[in-house]
């Protein structure tokens, strides 16, 4: 296994010494997917890469998804050909990329009476998604009859059932595809850090060239010089414009989206099911090792970007949905097991509401020479990253004379990622499985660690003989946190239980067994007093409450 770059807050000093003393050739505001994407492709070729993020990465809308690496069949409806050969092509490059993290996931499409697809149109559609997605073997679509849809399915309304669309998506962890981009990256020389927010920038002979921020951490303020700036802020690009004077024109429509995580015997699905919605609009029900998760709405958002919840209504909404297309399962609000709510930042279209608005990313460009990076899908990252950093090169070539070779991160596996096919994968997850049995692990921990780390587990289960704890379950627990605080840029319990294992969305109950354990863990790794440890247990109580409790007051 190759060498990994240490990337950890405990040389955070080092890291924030050579964000202010050198001058970069592309600095990227915002450490989402969008933003790690065009790191990594700046980086790979050739160019000086610094990228902040105001907060943890992926902490915004990137770790808030449906967390799918899809097609987007919807768009067919919306006849939008060219996002769908687009983002369709590109999921099977990114599962290339990183099979252990986009996992090949068969999608039901149910055909329901009266409901939005027919059986016609669903088999000339997903047809064309094949056309138009290189769709190829066994991920070619099928089209069931009522009787083999329910063999799939036995949960599915026997009434109003008329067969179904069976074809291929993947699944993903939106967050850790974010952090392995900017690992990856690091490979490539690009600087990176969290906790680092841009207040304002910095201009020479009327050009942007470079940011003023400020250190959440330190209290420190500095500048950050560059050639290029970059802003992948998603939602808080618009904010930007504005600090840049240039928010004129086309602006950002927030939309968000709610999902709800129930235990999977409350929900047991075989597969993925995308069905009907009786307003009209489509849903997902996602299996995911001990859960089930549901989603997601598409509201228009106008509240404050920085603390969007899942509220009363979108937890009926949705409740609701999975009640009338699974009409034996009939979930209650004490079935919720964990949330998530996130915002989509699309681009504004005069007359359309939330749902139709189109998925297309767009770029800005201001008069001072500010490019913003806006829209846009999950799957779509990497072809957003080589656009924006196609125009980058081209202004290269005009101001510098510098000829900035093409895009390669089609062929760069992303940290963790030693396996060429899926099977290896599965067979790396038995292997696992092999040599942590006897510690009392199941089959299910062996695949969490391999679909979130990759080869990486190796390191974990080095800790994990390394590490002294009351049980197993707290030594791997503990092992898998000293791994994020060396290779992953930690700084807070909340990056570690949300964005770099999603144990509050998919594990809930792990994070109250051992809150205690990783916050004496952290005490002692970064030297910290009883003040700072016990506001962290306020916050994590609170994120807990926030996420699983829904009430009145809270709507």
């Amino acid at each position: 296994m190759k060498e990994d770059i240490r990337f950890s807050n405990k040389h955070r000093k080092e890291i924030q010494q050579k964000l202010s003393k050198e001058q970069f050739d592309v600095l990227v505001i915002g450490g989402g997917i969008t933003g790690a994407g065009i790191a990594l492709d700046a980086a790979s070729r050739g160019l000086k890469v610094a990228l902040v993020e105001k907060g943890d990465f992926a902490s915004g809308t990137s770790s808030k998804s449906t967390k799918l690496i899809h097609g987007g069949l919807r768009y067919l409806k919306q006849f939008d050909f060219w996002l769908v050969k687009e983002v369709g092509s590109e999921r099977a490059i990114v599962h290339k990329l990183a099979p252990h993290l986009v996992l090949p996931e068969k999608m039901l499409l149910p055909l329901i009476e009266n409901g939005s697809y027919g059986k016609w149109l669903t088999s000339i559609g997903l047809k064309v998604y094949d056309i138009l997605a290189q769709v190829s073997g066994d991920d070619k679509r099928k089209m069931l009859e009522k009787k083999e849809a329910l063999k799939l399915e036995p949960l599915l309304p026997k009434k109003i059932l008329k067969g179904a669309g069976y074809y291929a998506e993947y699944r993903t962890d939106d967050a850790r595809l974010t952090l392995e981009n900017i690992k990856t990256s690091l490979t490539y020389g690009a600087t990176a850090l969290n906790y680092v927010e841009v207040n304002d920038f910095c201009y020479k002979e009327d050009r942007v060239a470079g940011v003023e921020v400020m250190d959440h951490v330190s209290g420190d303020t500095f500048t950050i010089r560059s050639k290029y700036v970059i802003s992948a802020a998603g939602p808080w690009v618009d904010k930007l414009r504005s600090v840049n004077n240039s928010l004129m024109g086309k602006r950002l429509h927030l939309t968000k989206g709610v999902h709800l995580v129930f235990p999977h015997e409350k929900l047991p699905v075989k597969q993925s099911v995308y069905f009907d919605v009786p307003d009209g609009r489509m849903i997902f029900a996602i299996p995911r090792g001990k859960v089930t998760y549901v989603g997601t709405t598409d509201t228009s958002y106008l509240q404050d970007k920085d603390q969007v919840t899942t509220d009363l209504a979108d937890a009926i909404y949705l409740i609701s949905a999975v009640n009338n297309m699974f009409p034996s399962i009939d979930l209650g609000m004490e079935d919720i097991q964990s949330s998530w709510a996130g915002l989509r930042p699309l681009i504004h279209e005069e007359g359309k509401s939330a749902s139709e608005l189109s998925r297309k990313d767009e770029i800005f460009t201001s008069e001072t020479g500010l490019i913003s990076m806006a829209g846009g899908k999950l799957t779509g990252y990497r072809k957003m990253a080589e656009r924006v950093v196609n125009q980058v090169s081209q202004k290269f070539k005009e101001d510098y004379g510098r000829d900035i070779p093409d895009c390669k991160t089609e062929a760069i596996p992303l940290c963790g990622s030693e396996f060429k096919k899926f099977k290896q994968v599965k067979q790396y997850i038995k292997e696992v499985y092999g040599r942590i049995e006897k510690d009392g692990f199941t089959h299910y921990d062996a695949w969490y660690l391999v679909t979130n780390y990759g080869k990486q587990t190796e390191r974990i289960l080095d800790n994990f003989q390394k590490t002294k704890g009351a049980d197993s379950e707290e030594r791997m627990i503990l092992a898998e946190l000293q791994f994020g605080l060396d290779y992953e840029c930690i700084l807070t319990p909340m990056d570690f239980f949300i964005r770099r294992t999603g144990r509050l969305y998919f594990d809930i109950e792990s994070v109250r067994k051992f809150t205690e354990p990783v916050l004496d863990f952290f005490k002692k790794h970064f030297n910290l007093n009883k003040k700072q440890i016990d506001a962290w247990r306020e916050d994590l109580a609170r994120e807990l409450k926030l996420h699983s409790q829904f009430d009145l007051e809270r709507d």
